[in-house]
């Protein structure tokens, strides 16, 4: 049976889509041509239909997962002023639910440490979402009046980043929710931003 462009342009959202999930939740590790079809109830073979390689596809669940993260962004700092929209970012970033969600998580922490390993298409694809991060940042943080607003934003993405990430490693739920508050804490003052949460 043949099935039109419609058919087949959903059949690889659903794959890319899916990528991305086993990346958020099992890791790039997880992420098998065979393992994700079948996952799906597609063939091995069908793959072939839809990407050349394991390396496009991990390259399109990247990228995938930074789609997800600026829609989940932009719907929570839609028609804020950037002080406020900047503040729910850090807030929620370094937030407990954002450390506890894998599946919903920012890709950065989740691929930080196999960054350097990614295959050279989706290592590319990860450093051009973290700059797009770096610019939305950049962007409210310029709006605040804030001087040398790129480098401050390429500062604070390092420490929310690192922060999220040490905090998931942190095995004492005190001492990971510690570094979680501290972290907003100083970023909130660094940035001026006390008492806008």
């Amino acid at each position: 049976m043949r099935y039109g462009s419609e058919h087949k342009e959903a059949t690889r959202r659903r794959l890319v889509q899916e990528t991305a999930e086993v990346i958020r939740h099992e890791g790039l590790h997880a992420v098998g041509v065979a393992a994700v079809m079948k996952r799906l109830g597609l063939t091995h073979g069908g793959f072939y239909a839809h990407f050349d390689s394991r390396e496009a596809l991990v390259t399109a669940g990247v990228d995938q997962m930074y789609q997800d993260g600026v829609a989940l962004f932009t719907s929570r700092v839609r028609k804020l002023p950037p002080g406020e929209a900047l503040t729910r970012y850090i807030v929620f970033y370094l937030s407990s639910a954002h450390r506890d969600f894998a599946g919903g998580s920012c890709p950065l922490p989740v691929l930080a440490a196999d960054a350097p390993r990614l295959p050279g298409a989706a290592r590319d694809q990860y450093a051009a979402g973290a700059q797009g991060v770096r610019e939305v940042l950049a962007g409210l943080i310029g709006a605040l009046g804030r001087p040398e607003p790129e480098a401050l934003a390429s500062s604070v993405l390092a420490e929310l980043v690192g922060a999220v990430a040490l905090a998931r490693a942190e095995p004492d739920p005190a001492r990971s929710d510690a570094i979680l508050s501290h972290s907003r804490a100083q970023l909130a003052a660094r940035l001026g931003l006390e008492g806008q949460s």
